[in-house]
C-alpha cells in the first residue's frame, strides 16, 4: 500500500477522479509547509526571555502536545495595571487506551505541583493535561514525561490523536487483543518527524542527541513524513476500539472507530466506521456535529493497513483551504459512504467485506467494585470532571499519591474522565476504600447517578475558545436538580448530561441524553434526545437559555420525561420521541416536584 504524501500545493476537493486541483491553502496549511516538519523556530523562541510563542509556532506547538493559554480570570485586572495576558502553557499526554502506571502518575503530579497550577486534568479521551505550565519550563515538562515512558507528540495537531480503547482489566483474549491493536495503531498512525526529538529532548547547551539529565542517545531518522507528508492532515484525527456490549468511549464520535466483532471468545475482527466529530460553528451553517457511519469489516490482519488508507484518503483530499469543514466528516458527507470506501479500497489495494451486524448496543462506565477474571478486582472511581486537586474539602492528589505508594498497580482512565484502579486483592479493598474516604472522595457508590454520568470541558478560565463557564458551573447545577430527581423517584435513571463551554463540543454534547453548549456569555443552547448509548445525535430544544434558567428548564424536562415515559424507554429516548415542540409543551403542563 503506498504512503506516499501528495504535492502540497494541491488537494483533491470530492472529484473522486484522484485529479490535483490547484487550491488556496488556508494560513495554517502555509505554516506547517514552511515548518520543516514541525520544527518552526520553536528553538529560537525557546531561547528568548519573552514569556509567550508567536502566532505560526502556537499551530506548531499543538503537534508536539502543547496549547498556549492565559488565565482569563486575571485579564481585567492585567489590564488596568497596564499589564499583558498571564501566559502559560497546556500540555497533553498521550496514554492509549487510558492504561498508566503508578510511577507515571506520581511522575504527572510532581510536574502539576512543580512546574504547573497544581492540578491534573483526566481528559475526554482517556489521557491527562497540565495546566498553568510556564514557557520556560515547557521543555522540562516533555522531558520528565519522555523519561517516564510516555509522550507529548500527536496529543493534540492535525495528526491520530490519543487512540480510545476500552479501559476494563479483564483476563481473556478479547480485552487483550483489543489492547495490542491500541498499541499497534499508534505506533502506525504516528508521526517520524525528528523535530520532536530535537527540540524537546536534546540538551540545548551541547546539542547532544540525549535526554536531558541523562538517558540514551537515539539515533537521527531521516526529516520525512512517509504517511503525513509535509503539511499532515487537513484537521485533527480520532481513532476508538469498542465493544458492542460496551461502548464505553463513544465510538460512534470517532473519525475512525472500530467495533470488534467476538466470535466464539475471539476477536475475528472489526466493523469500521468513519466520519464522527462534534464540533459545529453556530453562526456557519456549513458545520454541524455528526456520528461516524458504518463502511466495512475488516480482519485483524487488514486493521492498521484499512486504517492507514482511511487517514490518506482524508489527507488527500481533505478540504486543506477552509479549516471550519476539514474534518473527515465533512468529506463524508460530500462524497458519501459509498464512495469513500471505494476510494480506500484503491489505496488499500482490495475490496472489502461489508459490516456484520454487530453494533454498539451496550455502555458500561466501569465505575464501581468489578472482578477482573484473575481472582482480583478494580475499582472504578468517578472523578467528577476529571479534575485532580487538593483543597479543604477533597484531596485527590494527596490520595493518589497513597495509593500509588501503598499499591503500586496499574491505573486506567475511562472516556468519563474517571479512574480505574486495577489489580486489587479481595483482602486489600477495604484499604483502597478507606484511603479514598479518609481524604474527603465521595466513594463512586456515594455518588448520584446524575453526576457520575456527566461530564464537562475545562473551559474558562483558560481555554481561549470558551463562551462560558463549564467545569465551574455544572456541579453546582447538579447539585440543584439531585433533590428534584429524588422527589421525581428518578435517582437512579441512568442518562448523560455533558457541558461545554464552547460549540466546539470537547465534552462529547452533541450525542447526550442532555447538554448545555455555551452560546454566548451567560446563556446555553440547550440539547436533548441523544442517548447514553451514543448512537443518536441530540437536536437542539432551547437555544440562548440563561444561565440563572437552566436548572428549571431541565427540571421541566425530568418532569414531563417522569409523566409521559412510556414503559422503561430512557430520557434520550422518550426526548427523542416526543420532538422539540411536543417536549416543550409536556414541560409546561407537567407536575413540578
Amino acid at each position: 500500500m503506498s504512503t506516499d504524501a501528495p504535492d502540497s500545493t494541491t488537494n483533491n476537493l470530492g472529484t473522486g477522479e484522484n485529479k490535483p486541483k490547484e487550491i488556496k491553502l488556508s494560513a495554517v496549511e502555509k505554516i506547517k509547509l514552511a515548518s520543516e516538519y514541525l520544527k518552526g523556530t520553536i528553538d529560537d523562541e525557546l531561547a528568548d526571555p519573552v514569556d509567550h510563542f508567536n502566532n505560526d509556532n502556537l499551530q506548531l506547538l499543538k503537534f508536539h502536545g502543547s496549547y498556549q493559554q492565559d488565565d482569563r480570570d486575571k485579564r481585567a485586572e492585567l489590564k488596568k495595571s497596564g499589564g499583558g495576558k498571564a501566559y502559560s502553557m497546556m500540555l497533553r499526554c498521550r496514554i492509549p487506551g487510558g492504561r498508566i502506571t503508578a510511577e507515571q502518575l506520581v511522575a504527572h503530579l510532581d510536574i502539576c505541583d512543580e512546574l504547573g497550577n497544581a492540578t491534573l486534568k483526566i481528559t475526554t479521551r482517556q489521557t491527562l493535561q497540565l495546566h498553568g505550565i510556564l514557557k520556560d519550563d515547557l521543555r522540562e515538562s516533555i522531558n520528565r514525561i519522555n523519561k517516564i515512558g510516555l509522550s507529548t507528540l500527536a496529543a493534540c495537531g492535525d495528526v491520530n490523536r490519543n487512540v480510545m480503547c476500552c479501559p476494563a482489566k479483564r483476563v481473556g483474549p478479547i480485552h487483550a487483543q483489543m489492547q495490542q491493536f491500541t498499541d499497534d495503531l499508534v505506533e502506525a498512525l504516528a508521526p517520524e518527524t525528528t523535530a520532536y526529538h530535537e527540540l524537546w529532548l536534546t540538551d540545548p547547551e551541547t546539542d547532544e542527541k540525549t535526554l536531558v539529565g541523562g538517558g540514551e542517545p537515539e539515533a537521527k531518522k531521516p526529516i520525512e513524513e512517509p504517511l503525513y507528508g509535509p503539511t499532515y492532515l487537513p484537521r485533527k484525527f480520532k481513532c476508538g476500539i469498542a465493544l458492542p456490549e460496551d461502548n464505553c468511549i463513544d465510538i460512534y464520535t470517532q473519525d475512525l472507530g472500530f467495533i470488534a466483532v467476538v466470535r466464539d471468545e475471539k476477536i475475528i475482527g472489526y466493523n469500521v466506521i468513519v466520519g464522527g466529530g462534534m464540533g459545529r460553528t453556530p453562526s456557519a451553517k456549513k458545520t454541524f456535529p455528526a456520528l461516524a457511519e458504518r463502511m466495512a469489516f475488516v480482519t485483524p490482519e487488514q486493521a492498521i493497513d484499512v486504517a492507514k488508507a482511511v487517514l490518506i484518503v482524508q489527507r488527500d483530499n481533505g478540504n486543506r483551504s477552509d479549516r471550519k469543514v476539514a474534518r473527515l466528516k465533512y468529506l463524508i458527507a460530500d462524497w458519501g459512504v459509498a464512495k469513500f470506501r471505494t476510494e480506500v479500497e484503491k489505496i488499500f489495494g482490495e475490496k472489502l467485506a461489508d459490516c456484520t451486524e454487530d453494533d454498539v448496543h451496550g455502555f458500561d462506565d466501569h465505575m464501581g467494585w468489578q472482578e477482573q477474571g484473575d481472582g482480583k478486582w478494580s475499582y472504578g472511581l468517578n472523578v467528577e470532571n476529571g479534575r485532580l486537586m487538593d483543597n479543604e474539602k477533597t484531596q485527590f492528589k494527596t490520595a493518589f499519591r497513597k495509593i500509588c505508594d501503598v499499591f503500586g498497580r496499574e491505573m486506567r482512565f475511562t472516556g468519563h474522565q474517571s479512574i480505574i484502579f486495577c489489580d486489587i486483592e479481595e483482602s486489600e479493598k477495604d484499604q483502597l476504600i478507606s484511603i479514598i474516604k479518609e481524604h474527603g472522595i465521595p466513594t463512586t457508590e456515594q455518588t448520584s447517578t446524575a453526576r457520575r454520568w456527566s461530564m464537562t470541558c475545562v473551559a474558562l478560565p483558560t481555554c481561549g475558545l470558551a463562551i462560558t463557564e463549564s467545569e465551574r458551573r455544572l456541579p453546582s447545577i447538579i447539585d440543584k436538580i439531585e433533590e428534584p430527581l429524588a422527589k421525581l423517584g428518578l435517582s437512579n435513571e441512568r442518562f448523560t448530561i455533558r457541558m461545554t463551554g464552547c460549540p466546539n463540543g470537547c465534552a462529547r454534547p452533541y450525542n447526550a441524553d442532555l447538554a448545555l453548549v455555551g452560546r454566548a456569555v451567560g446563556k446555553y443552547t440547550l440539547f436533548v434526545g441523544g442517548g447514553w448509548l451514543g448512537n443518536r445525535l441530540a437536536y437542539i430544544y432551547k437555544d440562548q437559555v440563561k444561565d440563572e434558567v437552566v436548572v428549571e428548564e431541565m427540571i421541566g424536562i425530568f418532569a414531563a420525561f417522569k409523566a409521559n415515559r412510556e414503559g422503561s424507554e430512557s430520557l434520550g429516548d422518550f426526548c427523542a420521541r416526543v420532538g422539540e415542540e411536543k417536549l416543550a409543551e409536556l414541560a409546561e403542563s407537567a407536575p413540578r416536584p
